[in-house]
């Protein structure tokens, strides 16, 4: 079987890049940790493996997953963006988990929508969800901020999430929602900008 060439994304603070073992130490300390608590952790190290053996296995099963956020520079890892639709999920999310230390940056925020840009541009998606526990304020509002409102019509994964609409390829582009996002990032991008107040991620 050949592997799947996953393509790169490229943004002004940004490299996405498919994950690899080598990116796995990051992803083991985050999941965990109390950091997981929204996505089904803290995990033990063996769930921890599993979920990232399923994370790289994705790309070759549906053909998109979740790419590895690296810094342009330092080449660091910040977390995790992408698609997912694990079995028994309704529809194609796009997802994302930030690393702790790498929070409160636009990081999440940056990568999420160049994801879903690409998943839009290239892949040709016409709608996605994103599947957010209520209780996970941040998530909530990275989903608003991204122009993604709630959907209660959607179907749930188990009844417990929250299941947030991203707007159609034709609501976003070229809209004054998209400007106000990348005019967001752009902020973020700037050394000189210290936000105060903002949403975690």
């Amino acid at each position: 079987m050949t592997a799947l060439a996953i393509p790169t994304i490229e943004t002004k603070r940004l490299i996405l890049r498919g994950p690899t073992p080598q990116d796995y130490p990051d992803f083991k300390a985050t999941f965990t940790s109390y950091r997981a608590r929204f996505m089904g952790g803290p995990l033990n190290a063996y769930e921890s493996w599993m979920l990232y053996a399923a994370e790289i296995g994705h790309w070759n099963i549906r053909g998109y997953g979740m790419w590895m956020i690296h810094d342009k520079i330092t080449d660091e890892t910040y977390g995790m963006a992408g698609g997912w639709m694990p079995a028994k999920w309704p529809e194609r999310e796009i997802a994302w988990v930030i690393w702790p230390d790498a929070a409160g940056r636009g990081i999440a925020l940056e990568a999420t929508h160049a994801a879903r840009c690409h998943f839009y541009r290239e892949s040709g998606w016409e709608t996605a969800v994103s599947y957010i526990d209520p209780k996970n304020l941040a998530s909530i509002r990275l989903a608003e901020r991204l122009g993604a409102t709630k959907d209660k019509s959607a179907a749930t994964i188990d009844g417990n999430d929250a299941v947030y609409r991203h707007p159609t390829p034709a609501q976003l582009d070229g809209t004054q929602l998209q400007h106000g996002i990348e005019m967001e990032i752009s902020h973020y991008a700037d050394p000189k900008f210290k936000p105060k107040g903002w949403a975690i991620d």
